[in-house]
C-alpha cells in the first residue's frame, strides 16, 4: 500500500518524574499507573480496508519550522474552527498549502424515510473505509426506533428520538455539529443501511418520520486515485519529506510476538474521526478519562463534540487487510488547549467501553540524543501501524537525533527519524527504555518531531 509522506517555549527546568505504564499488563487488560520521582533513565464487526493508499493534502510549514510540515488536520499554528474544517471537507478537491489532511468528503443527500413507504434506506460507496449519516429529523412513535447498520447488521447503532431533543439511555452514542441535527456513529466498511423499526404496523401522523440530509465517508478507490494524482501534480512530482527513506512502519499485529510490550502500548492510541472527514490520532494518558491529540486536530469545543474516538483499528494479521471490531466513544469535553505547544486535553463519552484498551505513561524529562524511541500511530487514517525501525543515518532503530530542535517556540520539539504520514498527527513518541511518553507527534520534515512532554505536562498536571 501505497504511504503518504508528510509533514510550542516554555524556560525553566521541571522536576524529573514519570508516570509509569505497567508493561506487564495483558493485552487488551487494565494497566496500573503509579508516578515516580528519580533520576533521569539513562538509556464491532471485522471489516476490509482499501488496498488503495490513503491521501490527505499536506499542511503549510509554520514559518518558525523552516519548511517541516504538519500531520494533520492545520498544523499552521492556527485555530481552525469546525465551520472552516467543514468548508475544507465540503470542497476536498485539489491539495493546496494550508490544506486539511482528509479521510473523505462530506456530501448532502435528501433522503427520507417514513412510516407509508420503504422502511430502509441505503448509502454505498464503494471502496470507502467509514459512512457517516446526519439526521435532520428523526421523530418516531413511541416504542418505534431506527437503526444505521451495515449489511451484516454486526455494527449497529440505534436511536429512538434526536438526542439533542431527549437522552435515551438505552440510545447509542451519536456527535453532533451545530443545532441542525445530528451525526450516527460511523460504520466502518463502505455501506451504511438506515431502517426505521415498528412495532405496530400501520401509518402515523405525518409529521413523523426520518430525514437524512448529510453523508460524510471515507474516499472512495476512485476519489483516492483522482486525488492522489493532483497532490503529486501540486508537488512537482515530489513527496514531502516526512517518511525518511524508505517506509519502515508496519502494522501494529506484525509485532505483537517479536516486540510484545511495544505492541502493548498500541493499545490505548486511538484514531480521530473529525467532522465526518478530517484524521488524526490520540490516545489515553492516565487511569481516568483523559485523551491527548494535536492542537492543530481539536483547536475548539465545536470539533470536540463531533469527532469519533476509535478504538482497536487494526489489522488482524500482519500486511492483511481484514481489521478487528472497533469500539467507539464520541469526544465529550475539550479540557485544556494550547496552540503554541500544540496540544488538546480532552475526554470522551461512555468512558467505561473503552477504558480496558489501558493507558500511557508520561516521561516528564528532557529527551535525549540517541535514546531509541517508537511511535504508534494512524498515519493516512490506516489500521494502527507501529514506527519502530529506521534507515536513518543511526542505524536500524528508531531514536532521538536532535534532543531539543524548534517547533512553534525555540527548542520546544524533540526530533527524529521514525516514520510518519498525516493522521499521525497527535501520536505518542514512547521512550524504548522507559515504555513512557516522552514527546508529542506534530510535524513532519525529516527531522520529524514532537512537542517535548515536559513542557506540557506543567500545563496539564492539575488535570491528570
Amino acid at each position: 500500500m501505497t504511504r503518504r509522506r508528510t509533514a510550542l517555549l516554555v524556560a525553566a527546568g521541571v522536576a524529573v518524574a514519570a508516570l509509569a505504564v505497567g508493561s506487564d499488563a495483558a493485552a487488551g487488560g487494565p494497566v496500573v499507573g503509579h508516578l515516580v520521582t528519580g533520576s533521569t533513565p539513562h538509556a464491532t464487526g471485522a471489516a476490509h480496508r482499501p488496498s488503495d493508499a490513503r491521501t490527505g493534502a499536506h499542511d503549510a510549514a509554520n514559518p518558525s519550522t523552516a519548511g517541516r510540515t504538519g500531520h494533520g488536520a492545520a498544523a499552521t499554528g492556527t485555530k481552525v474552527d469546525g465551520t472552516s474544517r467543514a468548508r475544507h471537507a465540503e470542497s476536498a478537491t485539489a491539495p493546496a498549502a494550508g490544506g486539511v489532511a482528509e479521510a473523505g468528503r462530506q456530501q448532502s443527500v435528501t433522503r427520507h424515510v417514513d412510516y407509508a413507504g420503504s422502511p430502509t434506506t441505503r448509502f454505498s460507496y464503494p471502496g470507502a473505509d467509514y459512512v457517516k449519516v446526519h439526521f435532520s429529523r428523526l421523530l418516531v412513535r413511541p416504542g418505534d426506533w431506527v437503526t444505521v447498520s451495515d449489511e451484516s447488521g454486526k455494527q449497529s447503532y440505534s436511536y429512538r428520538g434526536d438526542p439533542r431533543l431527549l437522552s435515551l439511555p438505552k440510545d447509542s452514542p451519536s456527535t453532533v455539529s451545530g443545532q441542525d441535527g445530528f451525526w450516527a456513529m460511523s460504520i466502518t466498511g463502505d455501506t451504511a443501511i438506515v431502517t426505521l423499526h415498528k412495532t405496530l404496523p400501520g401509518p402515523s401522523l405525518g409529521k413523523l418520520g426520518v430525514d437524512v440530509d448529510r453523508v460524510a465517508h471515507g474516499f472512495t478507490a476512485a476519489e483516492r486515485a483522482d486525488r492522489a494524482h493532483r497532490e503529486r501534480l501540486a508537488e512537482g512530482g515530489r513527496r514531502p519529506e516526512s517518511v525518511c527513506g524508505s517506509d519502515d512502519a508496519q502494522d501494529a499485529v506484525c509485532y505483537k510476538t517479536s516486540h510484545p510490550v511495544e505492541y502493548q502500548h498500541s493499545l490505548p492510541v486511538a484514531r480521530l474521526l473529525i467532522n465526518g472527514t478530517t484524521l488524526c490520532t490520540a490516545w489515553r494518558v492516565t487511569a481516568d478519562d483523559r485523551m491527548l491529540t494535536n492542537h492543530h486536530c481539536l483547536g475548539d469545543q465545536a470539533d470536540t463534540s463531533n469527532t469519533e474516538v476509535w478504538f482497536n483499528y487494526q489489522c488482524t494479521s500482519c500486511g492483511g487487510s481484514e481489521v478487528a471490531p472497533v469500539t467507539k466513544v464520541p469526544a465529550d469535553k475539550l479540557l485544556r488547549t494550547d496552540e503554541t505547544l500544540d496540544y488538546t486535553l480532552f475526554s470522551v463519552s461512555d468512558f467505561a467501553s473503552i477504558k480496558h484498551f489501558g493507558y500511557l505513561g508520561l516521561d516528564i524529562r528532557k529527551p535525549r540524543a540517541g535514546e531509541q524511541v517508537y511511535i504508534p500511530q494512524h498515519p493516512e487514517g490506516d489500521p494502527t501501524k507501529l514506527a519502530i525501525a529506521s534507515d536513518g543515518e543511526n542505524g536500524s532503530t528508531c531514536r532521538i537525533d536532535d534532543a531539543t530542535i524548534d517547533g512553534y517556540a525555540s527548542n520546544s520539539d524533540t526530533g527524529y527519524r521514525c516514520d510518519t504520514a498525516p493522521g499521525a498527527s497527535g501520536s505518542p513518541v514512547i521512550a524504548r527504555r522507559t515504555n513512557r511518553v516522552i514527546a508529542l507527534h506534530h510535524l513532519g520534515g525529516c527531522p520529524n518531531s514532537g512537542v517535548r512532554i515536559d513542557l506540557i505536562y506543567p500545563q496539564i498536571k492539575s488535570l491528570l
